[in-house]
């Protein structure tokens, strides 16, 4: 399995006690060897300063780290200085993204697409970084039709964005759908599947319900039918586990884990998936 791409994301946490749990999660989860870890951005850059500060001190324990970049209301100016900062300390990777206008601004500020802010980067940076950016095998909330989703992304490419990291989703159907409709509209890049695992089934259907993601109806009456927390951990181990195989099986060029900060249930699959761990 060394010939295939893992990596996690973290977003930013708000208290030190936080910070302190999400660098002791990283480490843990070096021993699988990532090609990288991901730093979310908060809607409109709302944790611009945190992210970037947990970026660099992580940069400085020599971990490859991707952060999570988009304009929201920040100017040309700001994210110029965020893209000097990380090219100063030895970042080589970013997540570009649309993102979200802050709460309460409404039209004050334009929204910039993920293809132009890929563009604005080769055109300040060349090719100092590696450019990732966002997929939706189940199409954008926002999209207006399935092929419009995909020119997007095709859009993004040809902006010069180097691969992609999908939403979240759990029928494996869908991915590989989208990769073939990609594949036919010339997008030859890589495509990797989004990979949340399931602890809590409360706050994922919440959390879906949010970002579009898809929870198919058996996996919800399943999921549902249990009521002892660990019974519905050991499900989705299992569940999971069963749709990363097949991803891979299918051709799935490796995996990026959602791992809201924690460490066993992306580790757990992992090990369930035959991934050794590398000693400390």
């Amino acid at each position: 399995m060394s010939d295939l791409r893992i990596s996690f994301e973290f977003f930013p946490p708000k208290t030190e006690e936080g910070r302190d749990k999400l660098y002791k999660t990283r480490e843990e989860l070096q021993a699988f060897t990532p090609a990288f870890f991901s730093v979310t951005y908060g809607a409109g850059g709302t944790t611009r300063d945190t992210t970037a500060n947990i970026v660099c001190n992580l940069r400085r324990d020599g971990v490859s780290i991707a952060p999570h970049l988009s304009f929201g209301g920040d100017n040309e100016e700001t994210v110029l200085g965020l893209l000097e900062r990380y090219k100063e300390s030895g970042v080589d990777r970013i997540v570009a993204l649309r993102g979200d206008m802050p709460s309460g601004m409404g039209s004050v500020a334009q929204l910039v697409y993920a293809n132009e802010l890929v563009a604005f980067i080769r055109r300040h940076t060349g090719d100092q970084f590696h450019l990732e950016v966002a997929a939706y095998p189940e199409i954008h909330p926002e999209a207006d039709s399935y092929d419009a989703d995909i020119r997007f992304l095709k859009g993004k490419f040809e902006a010069g964005a180097n691969s992609a990291l999908t939403q979240y989703f759990y029928n494996p159907d869908a991915y590989f759908y989208f990769v073939d409709q990609c594949e036919k509209a010339g997008i030859d890049a890589p495509i990797y599947p989004g990979i949340m695992p399931i602890t809590n089934f409360t706050n994922l259907a919440r959390f879906s319900r949010n970002c579009g993601a898809e929870i198919p109806r058996w996996l919800k009456y399943r999921m549902e039918s249990y009521r002892d927390p660990e019974d519905v951990k050991k499900l989705g181990l299992e569940i999971v586990t069963d749709l990363c195989e097949t991803l891979l099986e299918g051709g799935a060029p490796g995996l990026h884990f959602y791992t809201m900060n924690q460490v066993a249930p992306s580790a757990d699959i992992l090990r369930a998936l035959g991934f050794q761990e590398s000693a400390a």
